[in-house]
């Protein structure tokens, strides 16, 4: 749009809210989305008061989810955060920095520089400032991704398998359906046309005085955009959830006259678009057909009997802990209390979490019961699957307790006595083919 519309901007707003709301993984997608729009910008896309009011948006909306969160100070203290602060600045000092005699080339690569470490920078500062450590494992996950580095917190993500890197049958997925290549000659028309304009702005060296600004911005901020979902999907294989939507996003571009008008010169855009859709439609058809496949509805008994067990035969405020899926179910459908759950992005949960995955240390089962007596826990839900399951090498939760206290390392874990013989520190009260509850023998 030429500009930008009080609707659009309040749009805009909304959707941010509603997006942050109800995931914590959210800022950092929408991180990407400022990064991509700050590139646009930078290389001179848009122009700087369309820029300035989205980033005001940006940050009512991220004030708005600060309240309606009840005060969650991870939000201000987020890279989203400090990465919209930092631009806002660069934006207020662009008029001096037009002022000295730079070159454009010199000019991205400064802005480029100063959004980089601004940020990091910032989210380092404003998180020492507050004390607020509720992401910090987020940062400790993405280090393991590229070196040696593991603890008790990012050995429980990446041996996830939606938390490991993207499995190599996804590009293969892509590529049956044509998706994958349909997308590459998109990407590559729409890289075509930025190197052109980019070569034009630098060759003629007019920083100050350029009036027109590049035309279909839109194209080169999506595909930004993708760059970033491809990252994060390869990263983290659960966020292919992005990718896969916006490459259908841009395989649509391939009905784009800017991009291929050349080709509709020759050929009628009809013609191409029904033979892109019958090619795709052949492998297409086959995931339909798997998918209306799958007949029946979720089941799972052995869970059904621990819930009715939990509502009939203990107290309303009976206190649990265990794994933080069935802890989940615990609190949906019996309302017990539980002192931990799957929202991970807390520093204190993390603590908690840490002492009731000790059940299945190699710790003694004294110091365990000494702690969960600490966090005031009458029933503990052991898992036998948890103890022995092992997704790669390494995965297994003994061996994950092993990188963090190396000092029992080689005992016999504590999950595999207690299914045995609960006694004298437990007292086992309830047990099926999966789960087995200890009530907690109080000293």
């Amino acid at each position: 749009a030429t500009k930008l519309y009080r609707g659009s901007l309040i749009a805009l707003c909304i959707s941010n809210v509603f997006f942050m709301l109800p995931w914590q993984f959210a800022q950092f997608v929408l991180l990407t989305q400022i990064a991509s729009l700050f590139a646009v910008y930078v290389v001179g896309y848009i122009d700087i008061y369309k820029l300035q009011k989205i980033i005001y948006i940006h940050m009512i909306s991220l004030a708005l989810c600060f309240v309606l969160m009840f005060g969650n100070s991870m939000l201000l203290t987020s890279y989203y955060a400090s990465s919209l602060v930092i631009i806002w600045g660069i934006l207020a000092m662009k008029p001096h920095l037009l002022k000295r005699n730079v070159s454009e080339l010199s000019l991205w690569v400064i802005q480029g520089c100063f959004w980089l470490f601004g940020t990091i920078i910032l989210k380092y500062l404003t998180s020492k400032i507050f004390g607020i450590a509720d992401d910090a494992h987020i940062g400790n996950l993405l280090t393991s991704k590229f070196f040696s580095y593991k603890d008790f917190d990012t050995l429980l993500y990446t041996c996830a398998a939606e938390f490991d890197f993207m499995e190599k049958e996804t590009p293969l997925r892509y590529t049956k359906t044509l998706l994958l290549p349909v997308v590459l000659v998109v990407f590559i028309a729409i890289v075509r046309k930025i190197i052109s304009d980019m070569w034009g702005a630098l060759a003629k060296q007019q920083t100050h005085i350029r009036k027109h600004q590049f035309d279909h911005g839109e194209l080169v901020y999506h595909a930004l955009q993708l760059l970033a979902y491809t990252a994060l999907g390869i990263l983290i294989m659960r966020l292919k959830l992005f990718l896969t939507p916006h490459m259908c996003v841009m395989a649509s571009l391939i009905c784009s006259r800017q991009l291929f008008g050349w080709l509709f010169c020759k050929v009628h855009p009809g013609a191409v678009i029904f033979a892109v859709l019958a090619a795709m439609s052949i492998q297409g058809s086959a995931n339909l057909q798997t998918q209306w496949n799958i007949v029946g509805e979720f089941s799972n008994l052995p869970q059904e009997e621990l819930i009715e067990w939990i509502k009939y035969s203990t107290k309303p405020d009976a206190v649990f802990a265990g794994a933080m899926p069935t802890m989940a179910s615990v609190k949906l459908s019996a309302l017990r209390p539980i002192v931990n759950h799957p929202h991970y992005e807390d520093a204190g949960l993390r603590a908690r979490t840490k002492i009731v995955y000790s059940m299945y240390s190699r710790k003694a089962a004294e110091e365990v019961k000494r702690e969960l007596i600490k966090l005031k826990v009458n029933y503990y839900i052991l898992e036998e699957s948890w103890c022995i399951r092992r997704s790669k090498p390494g995965c297994s939760m003994p061996e994950i307790w092993d990188v963090e206290d190396p000092a029992n390392a080689g005992k016999t874990p504590l999950c595999n006595l207690l299914v045995k013989d609960s006694k004298p520190h437990f007292t086992t009260v309830f047990q099926n083919s999966v789960y087995k509850v200890l009530e907690v023998v109080k000293e």
